[in-house]
């Protein structure tokens, strides 16, 4: 079942349990997804080939039910060579990885004043021109 949670997809970046490993037909232990990515980046096409056939996919069965990542699953099931593979794996590791972004969340008007007076926001201790301006009429009336 797949998750939409941010929280919960970035548990996709996480180690596997130690008898959930997979070992590769070439001697890697992959752990987790990184593991993955980077057993692509040097696996021979032999080694390829013996876990992607015609018979299985055996790197979308372990991401499927281990890593539990049914999206990148579905993705590895169209790759047909590790290059694909590295970019398809690197691409969702990316995304994973990424700060949620909060939808529907706006600025204070303040920050966006300031930001569009001077076209980037001031340095720290530094007032805009228009912070001068209103604390110069303050000044004024006393």
């Amino acid at each position: 079942m797949a998750t939409s949670g941010m929280a919960e997809t970035r548990g996709y970046l996480a180690d596997v349990p130690q008898e959930c490993v997979f070992w590769c037909n070439d001697g890697h232990i992959l752990r987790n997804l990184r593991e993955l990515c980077d057993a692509f980046a040097v696996m021979t096409e032999h080694t390829f080939t013996y876990h992607v056939n015609d018979a299985k996919n055996d790197f979308y069965n372990w991401v499927r039910d281990v890593v539990r990542d049914e999206l990148l699953a579905s993705e590895l099931l169209r790759v047909s060579s590790t290059m694909a593979a590295v970019r398809v794996v690197g691409d969702r590791i990316a995304l994973l990885s990424a700060k949620p972004v909060s939808i529907g969340m706006k600025k204070p008007a303040s920050a966006r004043a300031k930001k569009a007076s001077s076209g980037k926001a001031p340095a720290k201790g530094q007032q805009t021109a228009s912070a001068k301006q209103a604390a110069g009429r303050k000044q004024k009336r006393r």
